[in-house]
């Protein structure tokens, strides 16, 4: 079965800036696939052209088996888009706007009304069809773009920070949805900053910085090679300083606590040598993440 998409040595650039450089990735059909990466990595640039947005600069880019620049209409006939920003009609009602959004598609009226309100139950919002979009919360209005997303019944679904600056309750929400399309057979292209949501929902990802694909795999996969099983933590103080250093463990300052750089399978003997060694005030060891991960591609530094 061909992909969903294809991309070979894909290059954005704006005057001397390159915004993504030679990037290569496939999604497959059915799956959840992530773009994670700090700010200004390339990740909203790469969805832009995906998304028939942006011409690329150079590179091969196939989209539901056809070209973003020959064939733009054609495949975003076949979209599904959740831009980052809310941008909903205030003039109309949640119905009005997945109703009249449709006739982009030339959904005939009855057919279009009957699928916004099969819609607006999907991501519960029935009750409130024929209220103002000025009167949704946040999450309520990401619930109704990601409805209109779906008015055309895509064959990909683009989301781009789906859930961002929602609520636990209003995430796991879009989650469970996104879930639900996905076993439906929804192909599901995603970036997001939230690292849990990236391991919980995406089957494989790729992390970016500075518009290159740093390492790309499932969230298992990324952890156990780049990160191990564990992390140890310990609490900063001159003496463990001292001790550390004299011990030639290395270390990453991370707030008010140490973490331990240890080769991956050795953290709980490692643990026990700062514990009997360094005798620390307090020491954490816990589960590696695929914010570790993140974290230790990217650097820790503040990006703006």
């Amino acid at each position: 079965m061909p992909d969903i998409i294809e991309a070979g040595d894909l290059k954005k650039t704006y005057g001397p800036t390159i915004a993504v450089d030679g990037i290569c990735f496939t999604v497959r059909k059915g799956e959840i696939f992530g773009f994670l990466g700090p700010n200004g990595a390339g990740k909203t640039t790469t969805m832009k052209m995906i998304t028939c947005v942006s011409p690329r600069t150079s590179g091969t880019l196939r989209v539901l088996g056809m070209d973003p620049e020959t064939n733009p209409a054609e495949i975003k006939q076949r979209l599904g888009v959740v831009p980052q920003e809310t941008n909903l009609d205030p003039d109309f009602t949640c119905f009005g706007n997945l109703f009249y959004y449709s006739r982009y598609f030339d959904i005939p009226k009855e057919a279009a009304a009957k699928r916004a309100d099969e819609l607006l139950e999907f991501v519960q919002l029935k009750e409130k069809r024929d209220v103002a979009v000025d009167k949704l919360s946040g999450g309520m209005k990401r619930r109704l773009i990601l409805a209109r997303a779906l008015v055309n019944n895509p064959d990909l679904l683009i989301l781009d920070e789906p859930t961002i600056g929602l609520d636990p309750q209003a995430r796991h929400l879009i989650w469970e949805k996104l879930r639900s399309l996905q076993a439906q057979g929804n192909t599901i292209v995603m970036s997001t900053h939230y690292l849990d949501e990236a391991a919980r929902l995406c089957d494989r990802l790729v992390i970016m910085d500075n518009g290159k694909i740093l390492v790309e795999g499932t969230p298992e996969e990324l952890v156990r090679q780049h990160a191990g099983h564990e992390i140890v933590e310990v609490e900063t103080s001159d003496d463990v300083i001292a001790c550390l250093v004299d011990l030639k463990i290395p270390f990453e300052k991370t707030g008010d606590m140490l973490q331990i750089v240890a080769p991956t399978d050795t953290a709980r003997e490692v643990a026990r040598t700062v514990l009997d060694r360094c005798r620390p005030g307090r020491m954490i060891t816990r589960p590696a993440t695929l914010e570790d991960v993140f974290l230790k591609l990217t650097g820790r530094g503040l990006r703006e």
